[in-house]
């Protein structure tokens, strides 16, 4: 008979090979994704049966040549040490470019070609050809409508959320999530503005802000963040960091998060009084403060609901999605969240999946605890959003004891 701690030794020795190989994948992951992302629709495009005049071909090859030697110099120069933000514009443009044109060549060429083989229709030159420049059409539409999808200011999305221990008193509490914003390279103080007047018409009782505010050093990105300070609430504004935070000085934001007026809820919590009821509103910083080595930063749940009446309901802001096994297993009864973008560029959504229990939208995790996750308001990196729409979000918080409307 076995014994069963020498099973779980077994076990344990298995799982750690098989993460460490996982980790040594992931350290090559930087150096095999730009060749696959400009190789692949390279041969697609231009090597299987086109039989382009030379000069295209030429050209073609050229451009993607550049591609995959461009785009990892100037994304390691933009993001690197130096920080050049131009280097980064470039950088990140070609990665968000080099992803369509490599989706789209794998969705819509192949399948194409099959399906003009299948029905007869030409020959194979005409086959290839007539794929080529279907994947070109479509990826120079996507690429142009992600742009301007990435650029304008978001939508308001609006919905109720019933909370069955929400008091009377505090139903119709207006929350305004905002999230991800990610100022950057590009100066969107502009674009900032309109989020931040666009929220205020929305007569928010209490305004979020759920983290990755930037990219970049607070000092850096100040006048992109500046209207941030020009949001109102009638009740707080209130911020936790988000895990970009952490790749730029994550104190530094927390200050001027401070301010410009907001409440960083770091490990903390405040109440939200009306009508004889209350609402928790905690906070916790991300999951990545445990591992960046920043003295006083962490997430921690239960220091954030030190001294909470357990009977009053919590809402608690939490940059990523996954933090929700432990705000189910606190009894939370909604966690707002950011992180994911929806994937931002499809179908990137499916690898975010992996690493988060949602992409967007309210789900339910356990028995009491509704989670919301965001798009974002803002993009990372490429400019680009496709098939994955920003948004301001206006969470309506409804209770169960509310008077019928007449």
């Amino acid at each position: 008979m076995t014994d069963t701690s020498e099973t779980r030794s077994a076990d344990s020795a298995a799982q750690a090979t098989q993460q460490s190989r996982l980790h040594r994948l992931m350290r090559y992951l930087p150096l095999i994704a730009p060749v696959l992302l400009w190789t692949v629709p390279c041969w697609l495009l231009l090597y299987t049966g086109q039989h382009w005049p030379l000069p295209v071909t030429f050209a073609g090859t050229a451009l993607f040549a550049l591609g995959l030697i461009g785009m990892p110099l100037a994304m390691a120069r933009g993001h690197g040490r130096r920080q050049q933000d131009w280097a980064a514009i470039v950088g990140d443009t070609l990665l968000g470019t080099s992803w369509v044109v490599f989706t789209w060549s794998v969705v819509l060429g192949v399948p194409l070609r099959l399906a003009l083989a299948v029905t007869g229709v030409g020959d194979g030159q005409d086959q290839a050809r007539t794929a080529t420049w279907a994947v070109l059409g479509a990826t120079t539409v996507l690429l142009t409508w992600g742009y301007a999808e990435a650029r304008r200011v978001p939508r308001v999305r609006r919905l109720d959320v019933q909370l069955p221990r929400l008091g009377a008193g505090l139903d119709g509490t207006r929350v305004v999530l905002v999230t991800d914003t990610h100022y950057g390279p590009l100066d969107r103080a502009r674009w900032s503005a309109r989020v931040c007047e666009t929220v205020n018409t929305l007569k928010a009782d209490l305004v979020c802000h759920t983290g990755d505010i930037a990219d970049g050093t607070a000092e850096r990105r100040r006048a992109q963040a500046a209207p941030l300070g020009t949001v109102q609430a009638t009740r707080a504004r209130v911020y936790v960091t988000g895990n970009h935070e952490y790749y730029s000085e994550a104190q530094g934001w927390v200050d001027l998060m401070d301010e410009l007026g907001w409440e960083p809820l770091r490990n903390r919590h405040l109440l939200l009084e009306r009508g004889g009821d209350t609402l928790v509103v905690a906070g916790v910083d991300d999951v990545t403060a445990e591992s960046s080595g920043l003295a006083g930063h962490g997430a921690h749940l239960a220091g954030a609901l030190h001294g909470a009446d357990p009977d009053h309901p919590v809402l608690l802001l939490a940059h990523q999605p996954k933090f929700v096994d432990r705000a189910a297993a606190g009894g939370v009864d909604l966690q707002l969240s950011g992180h994911t973008h929806g994937g931002q560029i499809w179908p990137f959504h499916h690898l975010v999946r992996i690493d988060q229990p949602a992409l967007a939208g309210l789900s339910r995790h356990g028995t009491r605890t509704l989670l919301y996750t965001s798009r974002g308001t803002g993009f990372w990196g490429p400019p680009f959003r496709v098939f994955a729409p920003s948004e301001i979000t206006l969470l309506v918080l409804r209770s169960p004891q509310r008077p019928p409307t007449p």
